[in-house]
C-alpha cells in the first residue's frame, strides 16, 4: 500500500502546484488588470504578483501607455467640392481600464473610425486652400471631438496630427497650373519694378551729372574770375608801386637834371631805324632847357627840388593814395581761403550726388569776406 500512496502524494502535489500557478497573474508596471470572478467583475489587480482563484476567475490586462492610432488614408470632397485624400495619426491613453474595457468594444477600432468619420465631417465643412493652410485648426477641432467622445469610453484622446493632405490628380494638376500663373504674375511685376526703377536712377544719374557738370563750370568760372582779379590787384599795385618809387625819386631833382634826362632819352629816340619819330613833350621847351642848362640863354632864377614831406603834403601820404601792398605772406593766405572755399564746394556737390541726403546750404565763395586789397 505505501508504495501506492506515494506515486498518488506526488501526483497529487503536482496538481496542487499547477492549480496553484495556474492563478498567477504578473501584472507590468504600464498596465492595469481587471478580475472577474464566474463572470462578475470584482477588482482591479495592481502591477506586480497576483493569485486568483484558477478555474473560475479571469483577468483582462490593458495596457496604460500613450498609444499611436493610424487613420488610413481615405478621400474626402471639401466644401468647394475638391476630392482630397488625407490620413492622421491620434494619440490616445486610457485612464479609465473598466470603462475601456467594459463600456466599449474594441476602443482603438471605435476610435479610429470615429476619428475617419469626424475628420471627413470637419473637411467637408473648409475649401481646399483653408485645409492646406489651417491644419492646425483641423486638428484642434479634431481632438476636442474625439475627446469628448471617448470620454465616456475611459479614453483621453492628448493628440491628433494631420499627416498628410493630398489633392487627386486632376485637382493638383489644377493647382499647379494655378501656382505657374501666379509665378509668372509675380515674375511680371517683378520685371515692371526693374524697369521702374531703372528709368528712376538712369533719370537721377542724369540729373545729378547735369548737377555736377554745372557745379564745375561754376567753380572754374569763380576760379578764373579770383584768378584775373587777384593778377589786376596785383599788377595795379605794382604800377602804384612803380610810380611811387619814380615819384620819390624824381622829387629831389631839378630843372637841369630833367633837361640832361629829356635829352637822354631823346639820344635814345634817334638810335632807332623808324623813319617819323614822335616826341612826346614839346621839343621847343626843351631847347630853351637845354640853353639855360648850358648858359647861352637868359638867366632864370635857381629852383630847388621839392621835398619828399613837400610832396606828402600836396598829394597826400602814399599808403592812403596807394593802399596797403599785400607781401608773400598775405598772398598765400588769400590762395588758402580760396582753396577752403572750393574743398567745401567739392563736399556739398559729393553730398547732392548722395541718394537721400540734402546738402547744407552755404554761402558761395565769391560772397565769402575777403580781406580789402583795392
Amino acid at each position: 500500500m505505501a508504495d501506492i500512496w506515494l506515486p498518488l502524494g506526488i501526483l497529487l502535489m503536482i496538481m496542487v502546484f499547477i492549480l496553484f500557478m495556474s492563478g498567477v497573474r504578473i501584472i507590468r508596471p504600464y498596465q492595469k488588470g481587471l478580475l472577474e470572478v464566474l463572470g462578475s467583475y470584482k477588482r482591479n489587480l495592481q502591477p506586480g504578483f497576483n493569485w486568483v482563484m484558477p478555474m473560475i476567475s479571469k483577468v483582462a490586462v490593458l495596457d496604460l501607455r500613450l498609444q499611436t492610432l493610424d487613420v488610413a488614408r481615405q478621400e474626402v470632397i471639401t466644401k468647394d467640392n475638391s476630392p482630397t485624400n488625407v490620413d492622421a495619426v491620434i494619440y490616445i491613453k486610457v485612464v479609465d481600464p473598466y470603462k475601456a474595457y467594459y463600456e466599449v468594444q474594441h476602443y482603438r477600432r471605435a476610435t479610429i473610425y470615429l476619428a475617419q468619420t469626424t475628420l471627413r465631417s470637419i473637411m467637408g465643412e473648409m475649401e481646399l486652400d483653408e485645409i492646406l493652410y489651417n491644419r492646425e485648426i483641423i486638428n484642434s477641432k479634431l481632438r476636442s471631438i474625439l475627446d469628448e467622445a471617448t470620454d465616456s469610453w475611459g479614453v483621453r484622446v492628448d493628440a491628433v496630427e494631420i499627416r498628410e493632405v493630398d489633392p487627386v490628380g486632376t485637382v493638383k494638376a489644377a493647382m499647379e497650373e494655378q501656382t505657374s500663373a501666379e509665378r509668372e504674375r509675380r515674375a511680371a511685376i517683378l520685371r515692371a519694378d526693374g524697369k521702374k526703377r531703372s528709368a528712376i536712377l538712369e533719370a537721377e544719374g542724369s540729373k545729378r551729372s547735369r548737377i555736377l557738370q554745372a557745379e564745375g563750370m561754376r567753380q572754374s568760372k569763380v576760379l578764373v574770375a579770383e584768378g584775373e582779379r587777384m593778377s589786376k590787384i596785383l599788377e595795379m599795385q605794382g604800377q602804384a608801386q612803380s610810380l611811387r618809387i619814380l615819384s620819390l625819386g624824381a622829387a629831389p631833382l631839378d630843372q637841369k637834371a630833367l633837361t640832361v634826362l629829356s635829352l637822354d632819352a631823346l639820344a635814345k629816340l634817334g638810335d632807332g631805324k623808324a623813319t617819323k619819330i614822335i616826341f612826346p613833350f614839346e621839343f621847343s621847351r626843351l631847347m630853351e632847357g637845354a640853353a639855360d642848362y648850358i648858359g647861352a640863354a637868359r638867366k632864370e632864377p635857381e629852383r630847388t627840388a621839392m621835398t619828399y614831406d613837400q610832396l606828402q603834403d600836396i598829394v597826400g601820404k602814399a599808403d592812403d593814395i596807394i593802399g596797403i601792398v599785400p607781401n608773400a605772406e598775405q598772398i598765400k593766405k588769400e590762395l588758402d581761403t580760396i582753396e577752403d572755399d572750393l574743398r567745401k564746394e567739392a563736399e556739398e556737390t559729393e553730398a547732392i550726388a548722395r541718394p537721400g541726403k540734402k546738402p547744407e546750404r552755404t554761402m558761395p565763395p565769391e560772397l565769402h569776406e575777403k580781406p580789402d586789397m583795392d
